[in-house]
């Protein structure tokens, strides 16, 4: 069964992710979502649970979805979600053949 994080959990990882790290937003999109193809306007993360995160964007000017599993697998721990927003985001700088930057 796929773990459900508290609202303010959700909540608090949302505004961090859509304030903080817009730019990642959009690579995570451009890799999973568009493999690099396309104009990606704005991306926003949505959502997340123990399987993955979730996130719309726009892409020529169309709005979509896409969801990504976490690269680790099954999470249950709100330090858990840190590390696989961490992954998705080398896993996109690979994809796309960006140099990514370091982690503090």
């Amino acid at each position: 069964m796929t773990h459900s994080f508290d609202p303010d959990i959700i909540a608090a990882i949302l505004h961090h992710m859509n304030d903080d790290h817009t730019d990642d937003n959009l690579l995570i999109v451009r890799a999973f979502a568009t493999d690099g193809e396309g104009e990606v306007a704005d991306a926003v993360m949505t959502g997340f649970d123990g399987d993955g995160g979730d996130w719309t964007y726009t892409l020529d000017g169309a709005a979509s979805e896409v969801r990504v599993p976490w690269p680790g697998g099954p999470i249950s721990e709100r330090p858990a979600v840190r590390r696989e927003v961490v992954a998705l985001y080398d896993l996109a700088c690979e994809r796309l053949g960006i140099e990514p930057r370091p982690h503090a």
